[in-house]
Parts: C-alpha cells; structure tokens; sequence
C-alpha cells in the first residue's frame, strides 16, 4: 500500500508512517466513510500474503438475473399450460381429468428424485453449467410437444412435459445464488424476489395465454390448429433463451459484491462437502421447520393452480377464458406482494415477522376465497383470488431468504432445493386429495382442506428464531453499500489483517 493512505483493521485505523496527525484525525472523524470504502476494496492478509480482494458491483447483474427471469418465465408457463384449459385437452386426447391434472404434477414428481444431484451440480459446476442444461432441456421439451399434436399422441406431449419438469429442476434453486453471487447485501432480497418473479409471471402467462390461443371449438382439426400453434410459440421463446444463455449466461463476477462472497472465495474448494452440508441442514431445527411450512403454504398454491380451471367451471360453466383470467390476477398479486416483501426485507432485515404476517395473510385469504367462490358473482371472485394471490403467491421469494438467513454459510442452492422438495411433495398430495375431496363434496370443501393446513403452517412458523446473513465481523449495513459501476474506480485501499476474521463459510 502506499504512503500517504491509512488501513481500517477491525474499526480502528492504523497508520502509515507518512500520514500527519491532521489526516488521522480527520480519518477518525470520517469512520463512516471509511467502513463505505472498505465494501470497495479489501486486501485480505491470509497467512502473512497480501491478496486483494476488491469488491464491486456490476451493471451486468441486472442483465444476468433479467434473463433466468426469462428462461424460468417459460418454463413455468408450461408448467400450467395444460391444466388451465384441462376439459379441452381431456377432450382433444380423450384422457380424464385426472390425467390431464398429471401434466402440472409431473413438474412436482420429477422435483423429487433429481433435486439432490442437480444440488451438488449447482454447487460444484456453477450457475452457468446449470443454466445451459436448464434451457437446453427446456428447448427439447417444447419442441417435443410441438410433434405431439394429434389426438393418438398423448405419450409424445407427456414426454415433452417431462423434459420441461426436468429443466425445471435445474432453475427453482437459482434466484438465491444468483442474488448471492452478483448482489450486494442490501439488494439480495430484491434480486432474489426478481428471479421468482420470472417464475411467477411465466405462471401468470400460463393462466392467461392457453385459454386465448386454444379456444373450445368443436371442430377437431382446427383445435389442433390452435394447440400447434401455442406449442411452437412457446418453442420459438425456449429456442432464443437457450441462444441467449449460450452468448452471455456469465458463471459469476470477476470480483466479488460483498464481504461475505470474498471470504466464501478464500474457502478451498476441496474443504466443502456437500454431503456434510446436507448434514448439517437436517440438523439445523429452525430450517427443518422452514422446510415443512414453506411445503404446506406453496403445496396449497400449487393445488389451487393446477384445480383452478376445475372449480371455476364448476360454479361457472363455460368460463374457461375467465379462468384464466383468476389465475392471472393471483399471479399477479403475488408478484406485488413478492416485491414489496423483497424490498421490505432489504430494509428492515424483520425476516421472521415479515414471514408469520404474510403466512397469517395467505390463510386468511384462502379461508375468504373458499366461502366466496360459490356466490355466483365472477367479480367477487377476482377480489378475493387477488388478495389470496398477493399473500400466497407473495411467500415464495419470502421463504427463499428465510432460508438462506437460516442456513448461512451453506450453500443457498442447497437450502432452496430442500425448500422446493418439500413444496412438491405436499403440492402432489395437496392436488391429489383437494381433487377427490372436490369430486365427492364440493369445492368448499376442498378449499377448507386447504385452509387447515395453512393455519397449522401459520402457527408452526411462530417458534422461528432470525439470524443474520453475515457474520459478525461482516454484518455492519454501513459496510454493505458498494461501488457501483463496470469500471475501476480510483478508491482507497484498506487492509484487513484475516487472521481477525472469523472462520466464515466454515
């Protein structure tokens, strides 16, 4: 370091034998400027070597989440595609409902045995290697389906579906350490609520495109008309995302946003265990009980997703187009509410209190819900499907940060697949058993089943105890705003003696 400039160590300032007793004490004076200047560069001392390790934020970052955004949006519109018009596709195939219902739970079915290994990919290949496999399976699925549109080939669009779930699986896991990887702390939440937001908006297409695009007419070839021509926009999409991907899908920063990222970089690679991770996962009790009521709360709105055209119709024969229209509305509820829980989060760190409000709120908007949708008034209908959206759909970018709050240093990836694991094994028994409950009883009672289970989520999730992201020696907010900008900046250098940090991503 050169003379004339002075070093933070741990919040004292130590000096350079040309710095004059008038700039130590205006240095003193200035501490908050300094610890700003220390996100921006940070020369960590690891063993008596100096290695610098600037941190920085890139305007790429924007570009970088925008795009998963995109593949996820596709992805997930497939996801509902088929569900949301269910009695067209039943009578395009000649399948039952039930059947039909399988297409948007083969998305859950397949979650559960490749979460695990797509896990440890995401940790030892990285974000770009998952990204490519992600929409490349994603390509292959929509232009499979594009092939299956004749009423004899069910088992070609089924395998198309298949490959979509598939791809999925490498994308649910990723808003959080792309947050992690390319954000600073004070943006990580509103990053991370960003990727679901793709997730949300593909769902909230996937409401509203079908029932445009494949009307119920009665002339069988010109429905398959129609359905052909969803199938190969949705390929169009899929086929440029991949392109995209493939040109500039970055693996992450040269330098890294935060503190807590440049001490993880220092972490050899063969120190981490990704079995040990999980390990320690199982054992942490307030992310076991994350991991149940994050599943109760997304199971019930994967249910009312894939059963929402089902009981629409029911109390409304012939609104397939208004169906998707709810379903819509929820969605898009659930991305306001997803943002402005994101932003609350960066602002205020209340993880806890703001989780336990929203989870109170989903509750009672479905309860307000089930014993609306019968009155026989559509615009009802959208009122309380808005305001169960805004809440419900609202927790899934919520329980992502929870997570990652809970399980800090694990690898976020890791906390998020387990997350979406339990979410699809309550969203197959949820779907399953709401619609039997509906054939034999009703949507009312259905939509109670439901409400149950929410408000054994709602007061499970009192006992959860926040901790913050990063360590100690690194949890200053102060410390957290950063440069921004794709240029080097002439800044002040700091020197961080490492032997003072603690053991993090240990």
């Amino acid at each position: 370091m050169s003379s004339g400039k002075s070093s933070l160590v741990d919040g004292e300032i130590n000096d350079n034998e040309n710095v004059s007793d008038l700039e130590k004490n205006k240095m003193m004076s200035a501490g908050d400027s300094e610890e700003v200047r220390l996100e921006n560069n940070i020369q960590l001392n690891r063993n008596g070597d100096d290695t610098t390790k600037t941190i920085k934020l890139y305007k790429r970052r924007w570009f970088i989440v925008l795009l998963f955004g995109s593949y996820s949006l596709c992805n997930s519109f497939q996801w509902i595609q088929y569900g949301i018009i269910n009695n067209i596709f039943m009578r395009f195939y000649g399948v039952e409902s039930f059947t039909i219902d399988w297409m948007s739970m083969i998305y859950m079915l397949t979650y559960i045995p490749f979460i695990f290994p797509v896990t440890w990919l995401l940790d030892k290949k990285g974000l770009r290697i998952i990204a490519l496999v992600a929409t490349a399976m994603n390509c292959a699925g929509t232009w499979i389906k594009v092939t299956s549109v004749r009423p004899d080939l069910f088992a070609v669009t089924m395998l198309g579906q298949f490959c979509c779930s598939l791809a999925q699986v490498f994308i649910l896991g990723m808003p959080s350490k792309i947050a992690s990887v390319w954000f600073g702390s004070e943006e990580v939440s509103t990053a991370c609520s960003i990727g679901v937001f793709g997730n949300q908006l593909g769902i909230a297409i996937g409401f509203l495109v079908p029932p445009i695009l494949v009307p119920n007419v009665e002339d069988m070839d010109q429905l398959a008309y129609h359905i052909s021509i969803m199938f190969y926009i949705t390929a169009g999409v899929a086929t440029l995302l991949f392109l995209l991907v493939v040109i500039v899908f970055q693996e992450r920063p040269e330098l890294p946003p935060t503190q807590a990222q440049a001490t993880a970089r220092c972490i050899p690679p063969e120190q981490y265990s990704y079995t040990a991770s999980i390990l320690r996962l199982l054992r942490n009790k307030p992310f076991l009980l994350l991991i149940l009521t994050y599943g109760l709360n997304v199971g019930c709105f994967y249910a009312v997703g894939t059963l929402l055209n089902r009981m629409i119709i029911e109390h409304y024969p012939g609104e397939e187009l208004n169906a998707g229209r709810i379903g819509l509305t929820i969605v898009i509820a659930g991305m306001v509410g997803s943002l402005i829980c994101g932003i609350w989060l960066d602002r205020t760190k209340t993880y806890k209190q703001t989780t336990l409000a929203v989870y109170l709120m989903s509750f009672v908007g479905m309860l307000v819900y089930a014993f609306t949708l019968s009155l026989g008034h559509l615009w009802v209908v959208f009122l309380t499907a808005g305001a169960l959206g805004f809440f419900m759909t609202g927790y899934l970018p919520l329980g992502f940060e929870f997570g990652v709050e809970l399980t800090y240093p694990e690898c976020e990836g890791t906390s998020s697949g387990l997350l979406n694991c339990s979410a699809q094994v309550f969203g197959i028994i949820f779907t399953i058993c709401q619609g039997k409950i509906i054939d034999n009883y009703g949507t009312l009672a259905g939509n109670i089943f439901l409400c149950v289970f929410l408000f054994i989520g709602s007061v499970l999730t009192g006992p959860f105890r926040s901790r913050g992201r990063d360590p100690p020696c690194l949890r200053s907010p102060r410390r957290n705003q950063v440069l921004e900008t794709d240029d080097l900046l002439e800044t002040h250098t700091h020197t961080v003696n490492h032997q003072h940090l603690p053991p993090c991503g240990m």
